[in-house]
């Protein structure tokens, strides 16, 4: 199949209306394991997306970034083909695979013809079974991750996130980067590499979705070639983080014409029954683009940013409602005292009718946009299984949203925002901004 056939398909598939009337079936291979599937016949083409819980997470004490620079090199040789045979392998059968090591999990998206699907499920199963992990690819991969950190260790936005995560999250593995450091990822050898591999890769801890031109009776079997092999248990997952980061703020110096700066505190998991009071919360507060508080208040009202958000993250181990801002050096104090402000006036005031009502048409009328292609929607399906929603979730999930009632988000942000609790963890040359820590 040629580049220009795959390339009108994969156009095809993006042209598909977003739905979320998606019919989702459970399938367990013989093997015992599980997928979610939608079977879309129009087009004939599958995707497959992968998670293994646990990700960066399970790296081994200092080792710190080896489940990250394995993930890296899963494509980079494979059985009997190196490097370039394994891409050039890829290119004949018209798919594509792509692997993601993030804090929380190890992805692994992939994309191809129903045509060549049995070879290249193979060739996928090669990249997750047997690696090769080369040390002239170990190399050079290893190259590419020093080169993003010393890049990183230059961008006031990421000396911030990381400065906010270590006193966040104290000696938990959120607490530093996932990609590693720069001593940490020197030292790595083949040997951790595949130490790495063997934490990850187990059936315990696998989540599938499947979008596209296959029957439940042909992916039972494709799981088992695929997945049959792995180890049934995998490196144990780490406990619940506890968040140490105290009310305050911390300055970091940095020669910059403005200060960067993340904020936040303790959230509220996605399992939480308020998580949508939470979500609405938020979009009113930091999420809402131009017509959120902080930005009118921050940017529109006092020109103080072109830009201020919130958001929730929610992790396995940790929950947070974060922020950033960037400001001139001469103007951060004030965008900070006016982010304090506002964060109090919502946990004490609340929001109002008005804003709860254009908050819901919102988040429930972009949330059909999610489902713009067979990725997206194996994707989506996925995120519902690791954090334990039903099957029916999809059809549902509008409905529980328009529930919310004005009430529950004033609870809500009485309970969530907590300005005593909010950190703000300033980089660069700040003018009239003291570094505090509350007691």
């Amino acid at each position: 199949m040629s580049r220009l056939i795959a390339a009108f398909l994969l156009a095809c598939i993006s042209a598909l209306p977003a739905r979320t009337e998606t019919e989702i079936e459970e399938v367990v291979s013989k093997g015992g394991i599980t997928a979610w599937l939608v079977q879309e016949s129009s087009i004939p083409f599958v995707a497959l997306e992968l998670r293994f819980r646990g990700g960066a997470s399970l790296d081994a004490s200092g080792k710190r970034g080896a489940i990250n620079l394995m993930t890296g090199l899963l494509e980079e040789g494979a059985g009997d083909l190196d490097s370039r045979s394994f891409t050039e392998a890829q290119e004949r059968l018209a798919s594509s695979f792509s692997y993601r090591a993030g804090p929380d999990s190890l992805s692994v998206s992939a994309k191809f013809l129903t045509e060549n699907r049995d070879e290249a499920v193979a060739l996928l199963r090669l990249s997750l079974i047997e690696p090769t992990f080369e040390q002239v690819a170990l190399d050079r991969v290893r190259e590419q991750v020093l080169s993003s950190l010393r890049s990183d260790a230059k961008d006031p936005d990421q000396i911030a996130r990381a400065a906010f995560d270590e006193m966040a999250f104290g000696d938990h593995p959120y607490s530093t980067q996932f990609k590693g450091t720069l001593d940490s990822v020197s030292l790595l050898t083949r040997d951790d590499v595949v130490e790495a591999h063997k934490a990850v890769f187990a059936k315990d801890r696998i989540y599938v979705g499947v979008v596209g031109d296959i029957s439940p009776e042909e992916l039972g079997p494709l799981l088992d070639k695929l997945l049959g092999d792995l180890p049934e248990v995998g490196a144990p997952q780490p406990d619940s983080a506890d968040i140490m980061i105290k009310g305050g703020t911390t300055v970091i110096p940095f020669e910059t014409p403005q200060s960067v700066t993340i904020f936040g505190h303790g959230g509220i998991d996605q399992k939480d029954p308020d998580f949508f009071a939470a979500r609405l919360l938020n979009h009113i507060l930091g999420a809402g683009g131009f017509e959120s508080r902080l930005m009118q208040e921050v940017r529109e009202k006092r020109g103080l940013t072109y830009g201020v958000y919130s958001y929730l993250v929610s992790q396995d181990h940790a929950a947070t409602i974060q922020g950033q801002v960037a400001s001139a050096n001469n103007k951060i104090a004030e965008a900070v005292s006016v982010i304090r402000d506002e964060w109090e006036r919502a946990a004490t005031d609340g929001v109002t009718q008005a804003e709860l009502d254009a908050a819901k048409t919102f988040v429930t009328g972009s949330y059909p946009l999610r489902f713009d292609g067979n990725g997206p929607i194996a994707r989506i399906m996925v995120g519902m299984q690791m954090v334990g929603l039903p099957i029916d979730y999809i059809p549902t999930r509008n409905a529980m949203v328009e529930a919310v009632t004005l009430e529950d988000v004033q609870r809500v942000a009485k309970e969530l925002l907590r300005t005593e609790d909010l950190h703000f963890v300033v980089v660069g040359k700040p003018l009239g901004l003291d570094e505090t820590i509350q007691n």
